[in-house]
């Protein structure tokens, strides 16, 4: 019953936190000072000749098909009504008349590829090395890591991404400076350059993220080292890698477990961020490309879907917490 009750508050969450996002995005893009269908009526205006009735066919034909006829309630309302019943976000105006979804469909794997081997690595990189470095404390290479972390931690995704473009791809070309691929295909040399061109955006999320892994990972296991029950097994004469394998790690790691369910929103940012930096074909890229052409419909789908990730990841992450740790299982 108590974990019903938790599980129903949860969802309650989920769905307002949804639902505040989403009606945010509809409403921004129409303050800003662009107007897409005017874009797009001067665009065809400059390259033929057309009479002003025509223009103003075009534009009421143009505004109901992205949903912009109406007043804002109007627009709002069959905004929602076409995304939870058809899940449509309409046509892409910078790609007319590809729909929004096909769009994401291409770029979300590649968000999500990128996103998920990154978070992991530094994850269980961070949390492995801050283990040691809070547990052995004492030694010397516990304390050139942890400087090494401390020194990663305060630089932005960005900035790392820069450093990285500067030094690989023009002082040292090993690797492009952007997106070479252009087929998709599951053969070997498909896979391969993709990896290849992986490589640095992956870096610069790995290389900053687990710093704060690293740090926070030692102050905990420094902390859990001084426990009465972990003083106990060094008593029975237990040998040092059992006790911190088996009676320290496991209580690390799941505060360790709620930290990257509070970090996934910034985690996110930040690989949307670096695919900018380096032409990466994810929801970054195809963000950027939406705001800088005023496509409503393709800023809205991409934040959207972005919200909804993060949000359902967090969600999964704190319904899953309980069951790991039984100590808060019932309360």
């Amino acid at each position: 019953m108590k974990f019903f009750k938790f599980f129903l508050t949860r969802l309650i969450t989920f769905f307002l936190v949804v639902l505040i996002g989403i009606t945010t995005v509809f409403f921004v893009p129409r303050f800003m000072p662009s107007d897409p269908i005017e874009n797009m009526i001067g665009r065809i205006s400059a390259r033929s000749t057309i009479t002003p009735e025509e223009i103003q066919h075009y534009r009421e034909a143009l505004n109901d098909t992205f949903g912009l006829s109406g007043s804002l309630a109007e627009q709002y309302f069959g905004f929602l009504k076409k995304l939870i019943i058809t899940h449509d976000f309409g046509p892409s105006l910078t790609s007319y008349p590809t729909p929004v979804m096909t769009l994401i469909q291409r770029a979300l794997p590649w968000t999500f590829g990128l996103l998920i081997v990154s978070t992991i690595l530094a994850w269980i990189i961070g949390n492995l090395i801050g283990l040691l470095a809070g547990y052995k404390k004492d030694k010397i290479f516990s304390r050139i890591l942890e400087g090494i972390a401390i020194t990663m931690y305060p630089i932005p995704y960005y900035i790392f991404a820069l450093i990285l473009i500067m030094v690989f791809a023009y002082i040292i070309p090993i690797f492009p400076l952007s997106m070479t691929i252009t087929d998709v295909s599951w053969s070997w040399k498909s896979i391969s350059t993709i990896i290849y061109n992986s490589i640095l955006p992956a870096l610069s999320l790995v290389f900053v993220g687990f710093g704060w892994w690293v740090i926070s990972t030692k102050t905990l296991s420094s902390s859990v080292a001084e426990e009465e029950y972990v003083n106990f097994a060094r008593l029975k004469g237990l040998k040092q890698n059992t006790i911190m394998l088996r009676y320290v790690a496991p209580n690390v790691a799941l505060p360790q477990i709620t930290i990257l369910a509070l970090q996934v929103g910034a985690i996110f940012n930040g690989a949307l961020i670096t695919e900018i930096l380096f032409g990466y074909p994810g929801l970054g890229t195809l963000m950027y490309t939406g705001i800088i052409q005023a496509d409503y419909n393709l800023i809205m789908a991409t934040i959207s879907i972005s919200i909804f990730s993060v949000t359902i990841v967090t969600f999964i992450i704190d319904i899953l917490y309980p069951l790991l740790d039984p100590r808060i299982r019932h309360s």
